[in-house]
C-alpha cells in the first residue's frame, strides 16, 4: 500500500515515462512544466532536469543506442539528446505543422515513428532532420498514439475517430513469401536506386509525397516564417555592434535551463 520509492522535482503533472532498455535501474519522465527529468531508482533525488521552450507530450529511448532518447514536442518538432550532454540536441525532426502527440523507436533503433495533431502518421531516420514517410487517410483525425510492431514490418497507429490503423513500415515493401527470383530483384532495384541517388530526377521521385492541402499550406506558412525570423536576425545583426547580437544553434534554441 505504500510506494517503495517516490520521487519529485517541482512538477504538476507527468505526462509520460519510459525506462531505459539497457539499465534496468534508469528512466526519463516529460511533465507539464516542460521539463524533461532523468531518474535513477538507485539514488535518493534525481539526477538531471532540462526545461524547453514548449511541453513534451511523449519520449521514447533508442533501443540500440540507449544512451540517446527522442523527445516528441509541442513546437511541431521532435528532440533527440544524448543523456550524458544535454546541454544540446543531437538532432531536430522537423516536418510535422501541428504538436507531435507520441513517438516509438523501432526494434533496429534506425528509425522512429510520430502521430500528430495534424493527423498524419510520420517515419523519421534516427538521425535525420526529416521525415523518410507520412501517412494520412480522408477519414483519419488527430493521432493521439503509434507503435512499432516487434518484427519492424508494421506501424499501428490510434486516432481520434475511434480507430486503430496498420500501416506497413516500408510502404513499397512486398510482404508475404518471396521466392529467389523475386528477391534478387527487389535487391537489384534497391542497388540501383541507391547508386543513381543523386541525380536530381531520381531524387525528387524518392521524396515526392502527396500531401493533404492543408499541410501543404502550413508547411508553406511555416517555410515562409522561419525564412522571415532569419532575415531579421540576420539584419538585427548586420546593424549592431559586433558580438552584441548572438546566434543560437537551432539545436540549442528551444532550450530555457539545465538543472542538476
Amino acid at each position: 500500500s505504500e510506494p517503495i520509492n517516490s520521487f519529485s522535482w517541482g512538477a504538476d503533472t507527468v505526462i509520460s515515462l519510459r525506462f531505459n532498455p539497457a539499465d534496468k535501474d534508469l528512466f526519463v519522465t516529460t511533465a507539464s512544466d516542460r521539463s524533461i527529468v532523468l531518474y535513477d531508482l538507485r539514488m535518493a533525488s534525481p539526477l538531471h532536469k532540462l526545461i524547453m521552450q514548449t511541453r513534451n507530450n511523449a519520449i521514447a529511448w533508442n533501443p540500440r543506442e540507449p544512451m540517446n532518447f527522442t523527445a516528441a514536442n509541442e513546437d511541431c518538432n521532435c528532440y533527440s539528446y544524448d543523456m550524458r550532454r544535454m546541454n544540446i540536441s543531437a538532432c531536430v525532426h522537423q516536418d510535422h505543422v501541428s504538436s507531435v502527440m507520441d513517438i516509438d523507436y523501432s526494434p533496429s533503433g534506425r528509425e522512429f515513428v510520430t502521430g500528430s495533431y495534424d493527423r498524419t502518421v510520420r517515419i523519421f531516420p534516427y538521425n535525420g532532420g526529416h521525415s523518410r514517410e507520412i501517412y494520412h487517410t480522408k477519414r483519419m483525425q488527430r493521432v493521439f498514439c503509434v507503435k512499432y510492431s516487434c518484427d519492424a514490418t508494421y506501424v499501428l497507429s490510434g486516432s481520434d475517430d475511434t480507430n486503430l490503423r496498420l500501416w506497413k513500415a516500408k510502404a513499397s515493401e512486398q510482404l508475404g513469401v518471396l521466392l529467389p527470383r523475386e528477391r534478387k530483384k527487389h535487391e537489384y532495384l534497391a542497388s540501383v536506386k541507391e547508386r543513381f541517388k543523386h541525380l536530381p530526377e531520381i531524387k525528387r521521385i524518392d521524396r515526392y509525397r502527396h500531401l493533404p492541402k492543408p499541410i501543404f499550406k502550413a508547411a508553406a506558412l511555416r517555410h515562409t516564417m522561419r525564412l522571415a525570423e532569419k532575415k531579421k536576425h540576420d539584419r538585427k545583426r548586420a546593424h549592431s555592434t559586433p558580438g552584441s547580437v548572438v546566434s543560437v544553434p537551432v539545436r540549442k534554441r528551444r532550450i530555457v535551463a539545465e538543472l542538476e
